[in-house]
């Protein structure tokens, strides 16, 4: 789905800012905007503002062999000068950026989140080798990660453990993304399983590519799917360190890619010949669920 027209950006428009930006969540935020819709309207509209930063940063890394690498990196280097003149309050080139500013201000969300997620943006520029988990770790912090790390601050929260157990959550979220996009990153040169645990697994490289869903490719995804499950249960106790009016928000979201996960394993790895999705009536039905009984 495309991204809303923009509206005139003017000196103080944040409101016009806050509605763009939640037009862009609502259009394509997916399993994101279901959570925001159990937050109060302040924290609603900070997440889509955030929302439309990543968005951005992440349509910025599509399809670099159709524009060229070069031309690419010129543009986010000048999304990271307007980062930066936004977070001192300047806006330019992008009707985000007043949302974006008052929303970094209010919920007191550290600028270094924001470098790092585009860092991770540059990093997914290049043909994708990772070699060992403890790569795929740090580029699951660089685009996942710190998102967690950014709504925490929205949420609320007392304990520093938080932050950490946001952290463990992100990777969870993006193990599980990886998993289900094994075949679409494939056709664009970017293999995210460690070839580390391909080699251990003995399949070849080319078998991503191929579609081949064997035992081997099945154990692989059996062991990465274990290891995603283990970062779902080592960041579990985040519910309890959040403020208590955001948990409903954080149970949904965790709840949608639980079941991505759990669709996974029960359609026994298929993610080569077939796309996995939960379906939209499961994720209002736990947007229900969360809002009744959470």
């Amino acid at each position: 789905m495309s991204t809303p027209a923009a509206p005139a950006l003017v000196m103080h428009s944040v409101e016009a800012s806050y509605r763009y930006c939640r037009a862009i969540a609502k259009s394509r935020a997916k399993n994101f905007y279901y959570s925001f819709l159990l937050l109060d309207k302040p924290q609603r509209d900070a997440m889509c503002a955030i929302y439309a930063f990543m968005r951005h940063c992440d349509d910025l890394s599509d399809d670099p062999a159709s524009v060229g690498g070069a031309q690419l990196r010129q543009r986010i280097g000048l999304w990271r000068m307007q980062l930066d003149r936004a977070l001192l309050g300047e806006f330019e080139g992008s009707a985000i950026w007043p949302a974006f500013h008052d929303t970094v201000r209010r919920y007191a969300i550290p600028h270094r989140y924001f470098h790092e997620m585009i860092d991770g943006v540059l990093s997914d520029l290049e043909p994708r080798r990772v070699q060992t988990f403890d790569e795929l770790y740090r580029y699951c912090y660089q685009v996942a990660s710190v998102v967690g790390l950014t709504i925490v601050h929205i949420f609320g929260f007392r304990s520093p453990r938080a932050l950490l157990l946001a952290e463990k959550c992100g990777v969870a979220f993006q193990l599980t993304n990886i998993l289900r996009d094994v075949r679409e990153d494939a056709a664009m040169d970017r293999i995210y399983l460690p070839l580390e645990d391909l080699a251990r697994f003995q399949i070849p490289l080319e078998q991503l590519h191929s579609g081949k869903e064997d035992v081997p490719f099945r154990e692989l995804m059996r062991f990465e799917a274990a290891r995603a499950r283990g970062f779902y249960s080592e960041s579990a106790p985040l519910s309890e360190l959040i403020e208590p009016k955001s948990r409903r928000s954080l149970w949904a979201l965790r709840q949608i890619y639980l079941r991505l996960l759990g669709k996974i394993e029960e359609g026994n790895y298929s993610v080569l010949s077939r796309r996995i999705n939960v379906p939209k009536r499961t994720k209002i039905a736990l947007l229900l669920r969360a809002f009744l009984h959470r």
